[in-house]
């Protein structure tokens, strides 16, 4: 049963706190919650600190905190997180009436009609609430408890078009020098490893599904390229994860595990694998800031060029500066990529960094500017008789992008991007300039 607007936690909390108040007052209940006997009899001055009518700051911050916690949990669709936290709650403070309240809605959301039904009459007997909070009641009872899904499944699609100056990476440099130290050769690239400028059209698609009560999500994701020309550069991909928000110590985050495949020219150029930990320590840093940090571990095998496998370690972090109609994103890591035996090369170190600012522009118009770098160091020379130096790539990429909501799920799209790879392998060194038109459909 569908629950109605003024049921969910934090209007139900708010009812609870007022209509179940005057309870705090009343002695039977207080004495349920005495503070447990010592050894040595407390001073007398100080034998209200004793009493749940009398905590210390700290004390009603910490259940404050935690009883928040448990809302956050319910409305992100994390029931059972929800009832470990508002039991807790319950064990340090067993009058608060907005506890007790959410609690029995956690455990009918979660099937648990029997316990419901045991915390409802609780409330009866101990709070004699008010005919809002027995119509809410009522409402949790008539639905049987059977177990309600918190978060609905989403999908969204997107279909564009749009112009890229260098569709195959090809090298900013007509000439190469290959060779051993002093017997180097000067070699004129063929047309097809310089650059390509081609049309394309891309369509892509996500599908969101949550998974029980414990949050987790079933995630998948399509995307397919065609080129008007360039064929070879036509590719498909797909991935499927689960993630599951989780939460210890005071830290909260979300793990993720998925794998993907991806098709090049009408061949499958990739399989990858990866699983990715993002945590939010307990610091509070107020509203307008967030801090988070990362730690992925991937792999990568390419059927057709197995010597390019390669295995990837990335530690990171980002801090997020909100504003009324702006959120800017700061973020950096350091990566670690160990390749197979006889990849040329060998072995990489690097790290990236990025900036990412998203805006409101008037009344609905939404703009997007994004810088990154990436950098990696090879760990040896590249290719004995051939590139007898080792590879040092930096990656600069510029995005913009400009977003108009159409009606209420739809949005048209323009997007601009500019990569500048250098490199001192002059073979590898490209440029290329990008543009996208694109409709949008989200929230399905």
């Amino acid at each position: 049963m569908k629950r109605p607007p003024w049921s969910s936690p934090l209007p139900a909390m708010l009812l609870a706190l007022a209509a179940l108040a005057p309870a705090r007052a009343q002695q039977g209940d207080a004495a349920e919650t005495s503070a447990p006997e010592t050894s040595a009899p407390a001073p007398a001055e100080a034998s209200t600190a004793d009493t749940p009518d009398a905590l210390s700051d700290e004390q009603v911050a910490q259940e404050e905190k935690l009883y928040l916690e448990a809302l956050r949990s319910l409305s992100e669709g994390r029931p059972d997180e929800a009832t470990n936290k508002l039991s807790r709650l319950l064990e340090k403070n067993a009058l608060h009436a907005g506890a007790w309240l959410d609690l029995a809605i956690s455990h009918c959301e979660l099937g648990n009609k029997a316990e419901a039904e045991r915390l409802f009459e609780q409330i009866e007997q101990r709070f004699h609430p008010s005919a809002a909070i027995l119509e809410l009641m009522a409402h949790y009872r008539a639905s049987g408890c059977k177990g309600q899904r918190t978060a609905a499944r989403s999908m969204s699609f997107k279909l564009g078009a749009g112009y890229d100056t260098n569709v195959n990476q090809g090298s900013s440099s007509s000439t190469v020098e290959i060779g051993s130290a002093g017997a180097l050769k000067t070699y004129t690239l063929y047309a097809e490893s310089r650059p390509r400028a081609d049309h394309f059209k891309v369509l892509s698609g996500d599908f969101n599904q949550p998974i029980g009560s414990r949050g987790m999500l079933l995630i998948a994701q399509l995307r397919a390229l065609r080129h008007s020309e360039v064929r070879t550069q036509d590719s498909d991909s797909a991935l499927l994860g689960l993630e599951r928000p989780w939460s210890g110590a005071g830290w909260t985050g979300r793990a993720t595990a998925a794998y993907g495949l991806v098709r090049l020219g009408g061949e499958l150029y990739q399989r990858q694998a990866q699983v990715l930990l993002r945590a939010v320590p307990p610091v509070d840093l107020g509203e307008s800031l967030g801090w988070s940090l990362s730690a992925g571990y991937s792999t990568a095998i390419y059927p057709t060029r197995r010597y390019y496998d390669a295995r990837t370690l990335d530690l990171g972090t980002s801090l997020a500066v909100r504003s009324k109609k702006s959120t800017l994103v700061l973020s950096s890591g350091l990566l670690a990529d160990q390749g197979k035996e006889g990849r040329p090369g060998g072995d990489r170190s690097g790290w990236y960094g990025g900036a990412n600012l998203v805006a409101l522009l008037g009344d609905k118009a939404i703009a997007e500017l994004g810088a990154s770098r990436q950098s990696w160091r090879g760990a040896r020379i590249y290719s004995k008789d051939f590139i007898e130096i080792k590879r040092d790539q930096d990656t600069h990429v510029l995005r913009a992008s400009l977003l108009f909501p159409v009606g209420t799920h739809s949005a048209l799209q323009m997007e601009v991007r500019r990569t500048f790879n250098r490199e001192n392998i002059p073979l590898f060194q490209y440029d290329s300039r990008w543009f996208q038109f694109s409709w949008r459909t989200d929230n399905w």
